[in-house]
């Protein structure tokens, strides 16, 4: 009986913060099936550590950290193995709202940007772009709040730099 209102509450949990593993997915993964594939490991290893989640934090923190943890070692592993093809792709789509052409083009070249950022780089401006506190970001990422200010900093210099080539 008690498995089941562990499960019933861990499937509210997910369904209530979903968007933020897809945020994490979307800003580590281009292909859906990879974003799929990403968005079950972390579902994983949150199940995983969901026991011993004492509520020191906010659920939304503890996901960012298990997500952006997850994404950073996968690809980390990723690196050190062979591309392998997917055999059978699978199609994830998420329903898009039309924005003007303008501002879309310009989303375009800040993701470009942003993904020749390193993993924790990423991390970081995609936490600020959501306007998260340096507070917040810094609890996250583990890092100090000043430590956090000065890497914002330097990666809008970065951002800046990219898109001037």
């Amino acid at each position: 009986m008690a498995k089941k209102i562990v499960d019933k509450a861990f499937l509210r949990l997910i369904k209530e913060h979903q968007g933020i593993i897809h945020k994490v997915c979307s800003i580590y993964c281009n292909d859906p099936v990879d974003k799929q594939d990403l968005f079950q490991e972390i579902v994983l290893q949150i199940w995983r550590a969901y026991p011993s989640f004492k509520g020191q934090s906010k659920v939304s923190t503890w996901m960012y950290r298990i997500g952006l943890n997850t994404a950073i070692s996968l690809f980390r592993k990723k690196k050190r193995r062979p591309q392998l093809q997917a055999l059978s792709p699978i199609e994830y789509q998420i329903a898009a709202t039309p924005v003007d052409q303008e501002l879309e083009e310009r989303l375009k070249l800040l993701r470009r940007a942003i993904e020749k950022l390193n993993k924790v780089e990423k991390a970081i401006i995609m936490l600020y772009l959501e306007e998260h506190s340096y507070t917040q970001i810094a609890e996250i990422m583990g890092m100090s709040e000043s430590n956090i200010g000065v890497k914002i900093h330097r990666i809008k210099s970065k951002l800046k730099q990219i898109v001037k080539k």
